[in-house]
């Protein structure tokens, strides 16, 4: 599966859909990438390199993934 990777200044300009802060992409434990927002713990996913920002699309993260993902911000 190909690494994704969102252009540094793109991602500056993405914003969770729900709450309109700032999102960090980071990867799951299947090597995936994500956008994630630990305020609400939602994570959002990327498809073939685009973001899909959708709160529909958006899965709840457990804790354990929660700390996973704030440790590598």
């Amino acid at each position: 599966m190909p690494e994704e990777t969102l252009d540094p200044t793109l991602l500056s300009l993405l914003a969770c859909p729900q709450d309109k802060g700032p999102l960090s992409l980071v990867r799951t434990q299947d090597g995936d990438s994500v956008l994630y927002n630990p305020r609400l713990r939602r994570a959002y996913p990327i498809d073939n390199g685009i973001p899909v920002l959708l709160i529909d699309e958006a899965r709840e993260v457990s804790e354990a993934e929660h700390e996973a993902y704030i440790a590598q911000g």
